[in-house]
């Protein structure tokens, strides 16, 4: 880094820039682990958590009983993906105490952390210690990351996952053709981490294949053809034993993967066509049925929910990295790490949007993409650092002032929204009031928790005796495992409004606003996320509204 660039941020004590990033980036890590903690109960259950315990289950109990018990290898569809995370949980949930779905929360903040370092570790691989620094603050305060790593547990660990690979990869093209022994694991651990989680990380065979083109062909043009293949030969049998060890972790997280050779293949079938019955979702005011959503499904939503920042930075680095392409004074690995890492946060969602696959959930099917974008981002702003350093010094600290106040849009946004930052829309959308009518916003149901935590204190405060079966009857609109372990064995969950005492509704568009008073309100914004109603003594056929066509 540039002495300018060095001048640009002093402390007190005179230390280097690079120290000085590399010690704010281990306090960033450090507060983000401490404040996840300290937060994690605060997660509700989404609609997949107890199926996902099960699941785990049945893999334990599948290699308790020396795969004697193969229930897990045909459990819903679960069997197509990993279970690692799941498994992971229900271990961890052995040695602490702890409830199982608060340990399933907590490990995802673990994860998430660990996600949050290897992002930090790649950007300052990338363009040194501002841009790591940069990478981690960038990921760290983007809402939808942060709310997805505490209660999603397929696609945060398989962002995780890919991020690892992607490290390895960048790594490989640094080194190459001689990649040291580390290199190698964590490209097979990489790979066979993300494999194991979703099918989908055979992406990353894409993003070297196309990536590494800049550095083959200058391998070619410099060494000659004949040396060139041989040193890529010897490069790929150096790896042989890195993705030989891949294959055996992917094995261990998704047995069902390794049963037969072509069931990898057969999950990217399966997945490749719309495998439930279709409904429909809120999409820019309109209801649309998922298999039918538009192509600008994904870049509409990315464009809202993530933070102006991270959008601004991220299309000023993947000019940067288009351009670098022609330029005779980047290296040609400087070129192949750029490519790979812009393939990666942006061909996923090329691909969707050509081919228009089945989308719902908002974005959250691909958070993997959210990483190197973070990366490349922090990449801009070292780069534009660098650049104002050189040319107009005084402005260095304009754009410091900037990139903080970027930042403080996102965290005062997940301050407000806690626990629901993933439902975060940023102020070109609105915020969540704007997007209230024209999005999807608590699609998972967390909110429930809250909910029924309300619940339980009203009835407490009102002194309420319940009925002389002992159980209250709830009605919920949204998912009802989640809320039938959040309330607890004394209620009853059901979908019958008629014969409940209370009715907990999502302030989603498919639940109806009741008249009935109203025992508790779950709110950010101004913004409905939950109501619990007393319907004791009135007559409410349907929790269920009937859409408008």
């Amino acid at each position: 880094m540039s002495s300018i660039t060095t001048s640009a941020i002093e402390t007190p004590a005179r230390r280097s820039v690079e120290k000085t990033c590399d010690d704010l980036a281990i306090i960033v890590l450090s507060a983000v682990a401490l404040i996840a903690g300290l937060t994690f109960r605060d997660y509700g259950l989404g609609w997949d958590d107890y199926t996902h315990a099960e699941y785990a289950d049945l893999l334990l109990r599948m290699y308790g009983s020396g795969f004697k018990d193969t229930g897990a290898l045909s459990f819903a569809n679960l069997y197509m993906y990993g279970g690692g995370f799941d498994m992971a949980a229900a271990l961890l949930h052995k040695v602490i105490p702890l409830e199982l779905f608060e340990t399933r929360r907590l490990l995802g903040a673990v994860v998430g952390v660990i996600g949050l370092a290897v992002t930090w570790r790649l950007g300052r691989r990338l363009g040194g210690p501002l841009a790591g620094l940069a990478a981690l603050l960038l990921l760290a305060l983007c809402p939808t990351f942060y709310g997805h790593m505490f209660m999603n547990p397929k696609d945060a660990p398989f962002a995780v996952a890919m991020a690892i690979l992607l490290m390895g990869l960048v790594r490989l093209a640094e080194e190459y053709p001689a990649p040291s022994p580390r290199t190698i694991l964590i490209v097979g651990f990489g790979a066979g981490l993300s494999l194991g989680c979703r099918v989908l990380g055979g992406l990353a065979l894409i993003y070297a294949a196309v990536g590494f083109l800049p550095l083959l062909l200058e391998e070619f043009r410099k060494q000659g053809a004949r040396e060139a293949a041989y040193r890529f030969v010897h490069v790929v049998y150096v790896l042989l034993p890195g993705l030989i060890f891949g294959y055996l972790v992917m094995g261990l997280i998704w047995p069902w993967s390794i049963m037969e050779p072509g069931h990898p293949l057969e999950a990217v079938t399966y997945f490749s066509h719309f495998f439930e019955k279709p409904w429909k979702e809120m999409f820019d005011g309109a209801l649309v049925s998922v298999p039918d959503m538009p192509w600008s499904y994904l870049p509409t939503l990315f464009a809202l929910q993530l933070p102006e920042v991270l959008l601004g930075l991220l299309v000023a680095a993947v000019v940067m990295s288009l351009m670098s392409l022609s330029r005779a004074d980047v290296t040609a690995r400087r070129k192949t790490v750029l490519l790979m890492l812009t393939l990666a946060a942006t061909l996923p969602l090329v691909v969707a949007m050509v081919k228009r696959p089945a989308l719902y959930n908002g974005i959250r099917h691909f958070i993997f993409v959210i990483p190197p974008m973070a990366v490349l981002a922090g990449f801009a702003f070292a780069r534009t650092m660098d650049w104002l350093g050189e040319k107009r010094r005084s402005w260095q600290p304009v754009a410091l002032a900037v990139f903080t106040f970027g930042l403080l849009l996102p965290l005062s946004e997940m301050i407000r929204l806690h626990p629901y930052q993933y439902t975060h829309f940023n102020h070109i959308a609105g915020t969540v009031r704007g997007a209230d009518d024209l999005f999807m916003l608590d699609y998972w149901g967390l909110a429930l928790k809250q909910a029924s935590d309300g619940l339980r204190e009203q009835l407490i405060e009102r002194q309420e005796i319940p009925p002389q079966n002992g159980k209250w009857k709830v009605a919920v609109c949204g998912p009802q495992r989640p809320a039938q372990v959040a309330l607890g064995p004394d209620f009853t969950i059901g979908w019958d409004s008629q014969s409940a005492d209370f009715a907990m509704t999502l302030g989603e568009f498919y639940c109806k606003g009741l008249t009935a008073p109203v025992m508790v309100e779950i709110k950010r914004d101004d913004v409905v996320f939950a109501r619990v109603y007393d319907i004791r003594g009135r007559s409410i056929s349907s929790l269920l509204a009937i859409p408008a066509p």
